[in-house]
């Protein structure tokens, strides 16, 4: 899993180690293709982002702002998926049965808890674990807008307010193309661009 700015450059890094954290931001990318160990792969996939309330830029424009972390995830609660293995540390309890068969990733937006990160090979910081916050302790404000973004329930205006590279991998995602062609998205969004 990749750790992402949504943007190219050189960015001041957070600092390694366990950490508060906010969810900010849950974006639906759709079905991406990539691969993995020299196999093509078909898969939704979403991301998962967090403000770091106690960890604060030093840095250019955004200086005396958190750092912002995010995981691309497979968007799938099977047993060996990652997203649900760090849902259910997050939760601090794995799923129920009735809560596998529906459950909604907004419901972690605005939800506190912890994230580890660690160097990848790039010496970028990616998140490698996420656990539920210990009882009691306190958190800073809320610092950035909550971000929503499902294909299910396409909104134009949430769209357009994504960064360029990720409307460019929904953009490429078969769900984009079929909202598209209906013509839902592509009326809306016409009459909110000036």
């Amino acid at each position: 899993m990749k750790l992402t700015d949504s943007g190219g450059g050189n960015y001041e890094q957070p600092p390694i180690g366990t950490h508060v954290a906010r969810c900010i931001k849950v974006i639906d990318l759709g079905t991406q293709r990539g691969e993995y160990q020299g196999k093509a792969t078909i898969k939704r996939q979403i991301i998962i982002g967090w403000e770091l309330p106690n960890e604060l830029m030093s840095e250019g424009d955004h200086a005396g702002k958190p750092f912002g972390v995010s995981k691309f995830y497979t968007a799938s609660l099977n047993e060996k998926a990652t997203l649900r293995a760090d849902l259910a540390n997050w939760r601090g309890r794995d799923f129920t049965p009735q809560e596998l068969g529906g459950f909604d990733p907004k419901n972690v937006l605005g939800k506190n808890c912890m994230v580890s990160l660690t160097l990848n090979d790039k010496q970028k910081a990616r998140v490698t674990g996420v656990m539920a916050l210990p009882k009691g302790m306190e958190v800073p404000p809320l610092a950035n807008p909550l971000v929503y973004f499902s294909l299910d329930d396409f909104d134009p205006k949430a769209y357009e307010s994504l960064p360029e590279g990720f409307k460019k991998m929904i953009s490429s995602s078969p769900e984009f193309q079929q909202i598209m062609q209906r013509g839902n998205g592509a009326a809306n969004m016409k009459n909110d661009i000036p």
